[in-house]
């Protein structure tokens, strides 16, 4: 596009301005410090834990097994044609994260969201190196020299080591730990485990290390999505202007009993690690992370001013406490229409789940019947159906069953490679058996197109049964 005026034109993007929020303490700051150091210390240690399966399977407690197409966790073990487990897990997810933005706003976003806790451990490890807000400033604005040199490369070095381990911890996931580590420093890992650390290793330096906020503003969708979560009773973060209004400095100079609680000192902008003013209103790159409210307070509590000049506060106590009147409960800001209906969703589909997994069989059946052709005329002038049955043994010990089958014609079973009706798996794999079904000659069964079966499977050990239905296909009429 050109301007005939030969006006600057306007671009979509803004060049990223380095933040430097400036250390705080207080009750939400050290709340996110003990956040980070539960989530970071689960996240690394969780490959390592042990967990006793027997001699056939790994003893990682946490493992996504791709090879065998399993997923365990604990005394939970996922097949692959249970993967509406994991569909449900995801759900789950998803209705927790409406449920928590409906209530508290973007809590997931200011505490727990992987951008923001290794953004808030790259801005420690930068504290530590160069200083706090004012040194970070001036040596960002320093010429390149011997001391910004030395300081940048340590800081380089380690965010370098934290995303070497962050990257390092994600791929043990998804084998046996000590094993790949093992395979890691001898060089004979494969060259997948070596590909998505250095990949993962390299986003989270650049994320966490440059972009932060900018992940937050233009590559996550949910700022945006989020909107639709919460209404004018949603728990969030506010300026209360009406008490901090008119804003000013001079406290002791002519008219300062007009002004409000605000002295502009700029502490709630300085904290903030997404480079806003809260006092500007609500905006799309504020994650609620709390900050504010935490320097504000230190701020007032100087000046003798009560505290929650900024708080977490709904839109509704906002006219409320304008007429003088009391703010709603918070419990009548959580409890609500919405909010109790992401609950009962939630809870429905977890109990859901918790009642499939106690009620699953150790035995997974799938019957695939052979139409190639769809049945056999023998010599005799029986006709056979042909049947590929897929037996999942998912007991840790080998397990022997029988296979037997049920139908309002005679019909007789027989198992390829055995004279017997009992097949043998062993632990925690699959086998698969081939099965015959046969109609005797001019029976009803063989003169029929259609016949309806049932093939059972019992566990000789157990007891267990399941059942599968099938068709047999006859001659027809």
């Amino acid at each position: 596009m050109t301007s005939s005026d030969n006006s600057p034109q306007e671009t979509l993007y803004a060049a990223r301005e380095p933040i430097f929020p400036r250390r705080v303490k207080g009750s939400f700051r050290t709340m996110k410090w003990w956040l980070m150091a539960v989530m970071l210390g689960i996240y690394y240690v969780t490959p390592w834990i042990r967990w006793d399966r027997g001699p056939t399977l790994p003893n990682q407690a946490v493992l996504l097994d791709l090879g065998a197409r399993r997923f365990f966790m604990f005394w939970i073990e996922i097949w692959p044609h249970e993967f509406y487990f994991v569909a449900g897990l995801l759900v789950m997810a998803g209705l927790g994260l409406f449920l928590f933005t409906s209530a508290l706003g973007r809590v997931w976003c200011g505490y727990a969201c992987p951008q923001t806790v290794w953004t808030d451990l790259f801005v420690l490890v930068e504290r530590w190196v160069e200083g706090d807000r004012n040194n970070r400033l001036r040596l960002h604005r320093q010429k390149w020299d011997a001391q910004k040199l030395r300081l940048r490369f340590t800081k380089w070095t380690l965010w370098l080591l934290i995303a070497l381990a962050t990257g390092g911890a994600w791929v043990f996931y998804f084998t046996d730990a000590p094993t790949l580590l093992r395979a890691l420093f001898t060089l004979t890992a494969s060259p997948a485990a070596y590909i998505t650390i250095i990949i993962l290793t390299l986003t989270t330096f650049a994320f966490g290390g440059f972009a932060r906020e900018q992940i937050c503003i233009y590559a996550c969708p949910w700022p945006r999505i989020q909107a639709a979560m919460m209404d004018e009773d949603t728990i969030t973060i506010g300026y209360r202007d009406w008490r901090g209004e008119p804003r000013g400095k001079h406290r002791k100079a002519e008219g300062a009993e007009k002004l409000g609680d605000c002295i502009d000192c700029m502490a709630c902008a300085n904290v903030c690690p997404m480079g806003i003013d809260i006092r500007d209103g609500q905006q799309l790159a504020c994650i609620t992370c709390g900050l504010c409210i935490d320097a504000c307070d230190e701020v007032m509590d100087k000046i003798g001013k009560p505290r929650g000049l900024i708080a977490y506060m709904a839109l509704t106590d906002e006219a409320l406490e304008r007429a003088g009147n009391h703010p709603k409960s918070i419990w009548k800001h959580i409890f609500r229409a919405r909010t109790i209906m992401y609950t009962a969703i939630w809870a429905a589909v977890g109990v859901g789940l918790v009642v499939a997994l106690f009620m699953r069989a150790p035995i997974g059946v799938t019957v695939a019947p052979v139409r190639n052709p769809v049945y056999v005329t023998m010599s005799d002038g029986a006709v056979r159906n042909t049947y590929d049955i897929r037996l999942r043994n998912m007991q840790h010990s080998e397990t022997t069953f029988k296979l037997s089958l049920t139908s309002k014609a005679p019909l007789q079973i027989s198992l390829e490679g055995t004279t017997g009706d009992e097949v043998t798996v062993k632990p925690d794999e699959m086998r698969l058996q081939r099965v015959y079904v046969t109609a005797a000659p001019g029976s009803a069964a063989a003169q029929a197109e259609r016949t309806p079966l049932r093939i059972w499977v019992e566990d000789m050990h157990s007891t267990d049964r399941v059942e599968q239905d099938t068709i047999f296909f006859g001659k027809g009429k």
